[in-house]
């Protein structure tokens, strides 16, 4: 099975997925906080990431989500294409978009998104890491 592992960021799990920018087809890397505590499996989003990535991916607000907890109010939800090349991982997943991503993280990986990998450090505590 593959496994793509990360650093810890800022001391914290994260993950790596990359975006593709609409104007010019670019690839743009996004590192996530990695936390199984935002949402739940049945949540409408995946992904937490900042509304002008969002933009910037052609990516265009069809509805909007309620989100209570650290984020709360009503926010913006996009499908976007997300990729993990390591794991050979290129899928539509719904983004609820936000004005401030936490400090030092491009967005969040929830739960209901981490959930579909085996996920943990795999016995290196600097690390996490995803497995197809």
């Amino acid at each position: 099975m593959p496994r793509a592992l990360w650093p810890l960021h800022h001391g914290r799990p994260c993950i790596e997925v990359v975006l593709t920018l609409t104007a010019s087809g670019q690839n743009m890397s996004r590192v996530l906080l990695a936390d199984t505590g935002a949402g739940t499996v049945q949540s409408p989003f995946q992904l937490v990431l900042d509304e002008d990535d969002c933009l910037l991916c052609g990516g265009f607000s069809y509805v909007s989500v309620t989100i209570r907890g650290a984020y709360s109010g009503a926010f913006p939800m996009y499908d976007l294409p997300v990729r993990i090349p390591a794991l050979g991982f290129d899928e539509a997943h719904r983004v609820a978009a936000v004005a401030n991503p936490p400090a030092g993280f491009d967005g969040i990986a929830c739960f209901n998104f981490l959930n579909r990998f085996t996920y943990g450090n795999f016995g290196d505590a600097g690390q996490f890491g995803l497995e197809a």
